[in-house]
């Protein structure tokens, strides 16, 4: 008799995907295309469903809610039945060349695993949540310029936000509005020359901190600075943020000073098996960008696993 393939054990899922973002969503769409068996985590807390309309995305030419388009993958995702369950990882470990995918239900078995967890903003300190939130809803605070920079042309613009980082914010700003203010979120600015005369050059108005006691005034969004309060029709924090590779770094994979995890041009991590897509990576922190990734990453996920067993129906 010809020698027959082992039958894989039931338990064992082909990949599991980290996160329900663009990213995540978009990979667990081509996996189950390609007739594997995913299983899809999420804490609920895609930073794609805090954007009010991205009008930026290809096909949506009036833009779309980040929640709408979420759905809408999330129903795709489901008519070639791939789910999600919402849990959180706590813990990513090898085993053999598979992996043990810990969350507070239990352990899942994976042949491959997509780490798409993407990253958190840092929000304004003492910027309480009911303001955050309705701000955000309004327009009146954004936190990616290049998604939303058009909308807020010749309008009065704040920027939060000292050193190399809020100087390079505000000039990409200053590409959209005569009137862009930086304003230090803790105290004195901390800038040096090369800054101060790239803002002076761009006529980027410099204000000192501490910022703080945000309110919503009609359509207006004020900041108390050390000047006194200030009022804008959008303000940027460009504070940075926390990228969430923890769960691939404490497995062992490489990743850059600010966290974004290190991967090729197939998003293969350092960690064989080991993928990861969107914002977690370095890169644009775009929609486009983190599906672009996930279809990468999902076929290469598809051919790795063809290599170890051949995928025939």
């Amino acid at each position: 008799m010809p020698a027959t393939s082992p039958t894989p054990d039931p338990e064992t899922v082909d990949c599991v995907i980290v996160g329900a973002g663009p990213a995540g969503l978009t990979a667990a769409i081509y996996l189950a295309r390609f007739h594997l068996h995913i299983r899809m985590f999420d804490c609920g807390s895609s930073r794609a469903a805090m954007i009010p309309r991205t009008h930026n995305h290809a096909g949506f030419p009036g833009g779309i809610a980040g929640k709408e388009l979420l759905a809408r993958m999330h129903e795709q995702a489901r008519t070639y039945g791939a789910t999600c369950t919402p849990a959180t990882v706590t813990a990513i470990e090898r085993d053999g060349d598979d992996f043990r995918v810990v969350t507070g239900n239990g352990v899942t078995v994976a042949r491959s695993v997509l780490l798409a967890t993407g990253v958190v903003n840092h929000r304004p300190r003492g910027l309480d949540d009911e303001t955050h939130d309705a701000a955000l809803a309004r327009g009146l605070l954004r936190y990616c310029p290049i998604c939303d920079g058009y909308e807020v042309t010749d309008r009065r613009i704040g920027v939060i936000g000292t050193s190399d980082h809020g100087m390079r914010e505000a000039l990409f700003l200053r590409g959209y509005s005569a009137d862009v203010t930086l304003i230090a979120p803790d105290s004195d600015h901390h800038l040096d020359e090369a800054c101060r005369d790239a803002l002076d050059r761009a006529g980027v108005r410099r204000v000192n901190g501490p910022c703080g006691d945000y309110r919503i005034d009609g359509d207006r969004f004020v900041v108390r600075t050390a000047e006194g309060e200030m009022a804008f029709d959008s303000v940027y924090p460009a504070l940075g943020s926390r990228i969430r590779s923890e769960l691939a770094v404490a497995a062992g994979a490489r990743a850059s000073e600010d966290g974004c995890l290190e991967v090729d041009d197939h998003q293969r991590t350092s960690i064989p098996g080991l993928f990861a897509a969107g914002d977690v990576v370095k890169g644009l922190d775009q929609i486009s960008h983190a599906m672009g990734e996930a279809g990468v990453a999902a076929t290469t996920i598809r051919n790795l696993l063809s290599e170890r067993r051949p995928l025939r129906r």
